[in-house]
């Protein structure tokens, strides 16, 4: 089973490039984040013709999050995270497909640092660790995957030294990822090239691609539950520089299926 998260940048303007990686890569479930399109604007019929059912929570102008699934039902459990009934902007979206709970996610930014949009971020870090644990006492296997906007230490950022004061590289919210970490949740792609370099996005600006100056923000956390199926994955480099394509590029993993030895 492949599953992949994708930070698409705008849906609409970038549907070409979204339907080409499809049909390229062929992903069994796929996480999308910043929709930016409200939720009746979603373009499910070329989603659809594409072979795959979607369920979203769009949002106009920003964020939305979407999970497609191929072949497979999608149960949508909740889209919004809990604990905050104030909180309308459209980040979070939780599913179950094949016995998996997805948990697709567009955490919050948080710059500029300090203020209220890194409060913000902290606050929804805080309400989202509490989610992840209900997880874990439930023993569930469940995938936290998505845009964390947390870049987790320094092989993942060019010239570190640079980030310090960025509200994606403050101490705060790389001992938040950390955490989970020591809960169990496993790092996907670290724990598969763990001395690597690995970079998921790329500004626009500098020619931040051209010099491969970028960092890693997309992650998929696998529950120890399902971890050990856990059987490749990696990044989709190229697709970043296709024409008008997202600043992001796809990150996946492959699952072993549940009829196979664990």
């Amino acid at each position: 089973m492949k599953i992949a998260t994708y930070n698409v940048n705008g849906i609409n303007g970038r549907l070409p490039v979204l339907l080409q990686w499809l049909k390229e890569s062929s992903p069994d479930i796929v996480c999308l984040q910043e929709l930016k399109a409200p939720q009746e604007r979603f373009p499910i019929r070329e989603i659809n013709a594409a072979g795959y059912e979607a369920i979203w929570k769009g949002q106009k102008s920003w964020n939305g999050v979407a999970i497609l699934a191929k072949n497979m039902e999608i149960t949508e459990v909740q889209n919004s995270l809990p604990g905050d009934p104030e909180d309308l902007q459209s980040r979070y979206i939780e599913a179950i497909i094949g016995k998996i709970v997805i948990c697709c996610l567009y955490l919050p930014n948080g710059n500029p640092y300090p203020g209220p949009k890194f409060d913000y971020k902290l606050s929804w870090i805080k309400r989202f660790k509490k989610r992840t644990q209900q997880f874990i006492k439930m023993e569930l296997p469940a995938i936290l995957i998505g845009d964390f906007n947390i870049i987790p230490g320094p092989l993942d950022v060019h010239k570190p030294e640079r980030w310090e004061n960025d509200a994606l590289y403050r101490t705060e919210v790389r001992k938040a990822y950390g955490e989970l970490q020591k809960k169990g949740w496993l790092d996907s792609i670290r724990s598969l090239y763990p001395d690597e370099k690995i970079y998921t996005f790329w500004d626009y600006l500098y020619k931040a691609y051209d010099r491969d100056a970028g960092i890693r923000l997309d992650h998929i956390l696998l529950s120890p539950y399902i971890s050990s199926r856990l059987q490749s994955g990696g990044v989709d480099k190229h697709v970043r520089g296709w024409e008008k394509s997202s600043d992001h590029a796809p990150v996946w993993i492959e699952l072993e299926t549940e009829d196979q030895p664990v």
